[in-house]
């Protein structure tokens, strides 16, 4: 800001938004704001119940560029901290650290203790005095690198970091899908926007309030689509994870037409939106997404999924799908795909952040839905386009094909994320796992990976975790074989009508209900302590309800598939007990009698 006197001007908003893809179909937006403008350049600042937000404006006729932006967040003392490292890149060499996938663990440190040489990525989270949390991160990026941050040093101090601009990009990493920059410019953003991005600071009272958080979808652009009809969530029968690994067939089974046949007719049994074709359906290493392998017949499919009711998506590389985005997008929107699985970004300076705009205009146009993955966190654009229904940047269930069980707690790490990663929106964990084992047990497996705690836990992540478009990621031969849980996974929704945060603590336990149409669900997970929890379901109102649950089994912590399931009355004080093994969970679906 300038030497002159600011000028100051303030407004408050109570409003509704409408949220047609969302955990609630409406969100309450009210807040204070206040704008400070001096000259060309300005500050606005929204107080809302829970958190604070801020962003820098700029007034120009002319495009502008932004060399830098200093956001230091400044705390009175060195408060421990839950925040995750890129993990690729050399300490203190931050060009190697700006392609990465945004997916790690958390480390739980005070804020002094993080290496200065190491980005952290957003969201992170501050543990303050007497319960209070704060959880750092930003909204509607766009036209403009997202924000790392650098803890360490003398004082608690968390510092912005920016990618700077790329100069020169050359084809490469995963199969030719790649584009790895070989130099940049001295800017972070050119031709930027009047308005930059939020920089958001949410705060909660307690942990729970944390998982049910609206402010990153408030503080995105309003919707950008007229007719959203068309967009439809929901579940997808997945290849990748359970590697085409199917058993009791009759052909061989691989990246073929008799294999996705079969994953459609698994679908259509069980009223599952989508079928996946992963990696693997193009020619590999030509990043030309018009070259289909002999093998697959993508007409044939996709018109036999229309005749039973589901639809096909694929799997695209980045700069597959980047280099010639529009007639790829419309191709396939002629032949009748729904959408793409838009794979290995991993970046998010200036150029990534546009495309991933652009992306989603793009498919909006010719009515396709698009899940982004080795992506960069959500930060709003759900809100403006929700043909854009899911993000990874969460180190999902994927890990547990390579990740021993010192190399990664998949138990904790589920009962973290969502307090810091869902504050920032929906996310593609990929869950669903019919192989499951208790802590001594578990090793990856990369053909026949299995999952780390109990069979419940996978059931209660279909309600814990917000995710539109929500994958089944084991193999249907073995879904065929677990009947009652596939059934209940099959019809919980993946939107709804309203979210209540019933209790949690960050890296412990979680329990959160949500409704969709009349019926409620409930989901609820532990770490490896086994825990009970009294919930209270005084939300459900007046009326008899009946409680469909299942809960981890008496052995569940020798044998974690053990569970029983169970049709009980909810009691009529509204005061649920449950009970969940080491790594358990417990999920149960509620209906007005």
């Amino acid at each position: 800001m300038n030497s002159k006197q600011p000028k100051v001007r303030r407004s408050f908003v109570d409003e509704m938004i409408p949220a047609p893809v969302y955990k609630r179909f409406q969100v309450k937006d009210r807040y204070n704001q206040m704008v400070l403008t001096s000259g060309k350049q300005g500050l606005v600042v929204r107080a809302y119940d829970d958190g604070i937000a801020y962003r820098l404006t700029y007034k120009s006729n002319i495009p502008y560029t932004v060399y830098n932006e200093q956001a230091d967040f400044t705390f009175p003392a060195d408060y421990p901290m839950y925040a995750s490292y890129v993990k690729r890149g050399d300490d203190g060499d931050f060009e190697s650290q700006y392609i990465n996938s945004f997916e790690n663990t958390y480390e739980h440190e005070s804020i002094t203790k993080f290496k200065s040489s190491r980005l952290l990525f957003l969201p992170v989270l501050v543990e303050l005095p007497h319960g209070m949390k704060v959880c750092i991160t930003e909204a509607d990026l766009d036209n403009y690198p997202g924000m790392y941050l650098v803890g360490g040093g003398d004082t608690p101090v968390l510092a912005s970091h920016f990618a700077p601009v790329p100069k020169t990009t050359v084809q490469g990493g995963h199969n030719m899908l790649q584009k790895f920059v070989t130099s940049r410019e001295e800017y972070i953003a050119r031709d930027a926007n009047a308005q930059l991005p939020w920089r958001v600071i949410a705060v909660a009272g307690n942990d729970a309030e944390l998982a049910a958080s609206d402010i990153v979808f408030r503080l995105g652009k309003p919707l950008r689509i007229a007719d959203t009809s068309w967009i439809k969530p929901g579940k997808v029968a997945w290849d990748w994870w359970n590697d085409w690994n199917l058993y009791g067939v009759d052909f061989r089974a691989g990246i073929n037409n008799p294999t996705y046949k079969y994953y459609i007719d698994f679908a259509a049994e069980h009223g599952i939106e989508y079928v996946i074709l992963d990696e693997g359906w193009a020619v590999n290493l030509q990043a030309d997404m018009m070259q289909v392998i002999p093998e697959i017949d993508l007409q044939e499919l996709v018109d036999y999924g229309k005749s039973k009711n589901v639809g096909i998506i694929l799997w695209a590389g980045y700069w597959a799908f980047a280099r010639d985005m529009e007639n790829v997008v419309k191709h396939y929107s002629d032949m009748g795909v729904k959408g793409f699985k838009v794979d290995f970004l991993d970046r998010d300076d200036q150029e990534m952040v546009n495309f991933v705009y652009k992306a989603s205009e793009v498919c909006a146009k010719y009515k396709m839905l698009v899940d982004f993955h080795g992506v960069f966190k959500p930060t709003g654009l759900q809100r403006t386009y929700p043909n854009v229904l899911n993000y990874e940047g969460v180190n999902g269930l994927e890990q547990m094909k390579w990740s021993s069980e010192k190399e990664f707690d998949m138990v904790t790490y589920d009962v973290t994320i969502p307090f810091i990663r869902m504050i920032a929106g929906p996310m593609d964990y990929t869950q669903g796992a019919m192989r499951n084992a208790v802590k001594g047990n578990y090793r990856p497996v990369n053909s026949e990976p299995m999952s780390q705690g109990t069979r419940c836990r996978q059931l209660a992540t279909y309600v814990i975790f917000e995710s539109p478009f929500n994958m089944l990621c084991d193999a249907p031969s073995n879904y065929r074989r677990e009947k009652e849980c596939t059934e209940f996974i099959s019809n919980i929704p993946t939107i709804w009508d309203e979210t209540v945060s019933l209790d949690g603590k960050v890296s412990e336990y979680v329990a959160i209900a949500r409704r969709h149409g009349n019926d409620w669900y409930i989901g609820a997970l532990t770490n490896w302590t086994p825990r009970e929890l009294d919930l209270d379901l005084s939300f459900l109102g007046e009326g008899d309800y009946t409680l469909e649950l299942f809960k981890d089994g008496i052995n569940a912590d020798r044998a974690a598939r053990d569970y029983k399931k169970e049709v009980i009355p909810v009691p009529t004080d509204r005061k649920l007990k449950i009970r969940m093994a080491p790594g358990g969970g417990y999920a149960a679906r509620i209906q007005k009698r």
